[in-house]
């Protein structure tokens, strides 16, 4: 197929960083190299696992 793909607006780009901004952290982490291919492997997504992972940990302290 020759579908094109429609480029987003600069006005959609801004509305999502926009978004972004005002309801996400963004956190920097490294690993060791590998660790990505590892989760990838698993069928996971690196910042689906990650989330999953802090978030169930911080849970468990909050049960504490």
């Amino acid at each position: 197929g020759g579908e094109r793909i429609s480029p987003v607006s600069k006005a959609a780009q801004r509305a999502t960083e926009k978004y972004a901004k005002e309801n996400y952290d963004r956190i920097f982490v490294k690993f060791p190299k590998g660790t990505k291919e590892k989760i990838q492997a698993a069928g996971e997504t690196v910042n689906g696992f990650i989330n999953r992972a802090v978030l169930e940990k911080l849970e468990k302290q909050a049960e504490k």
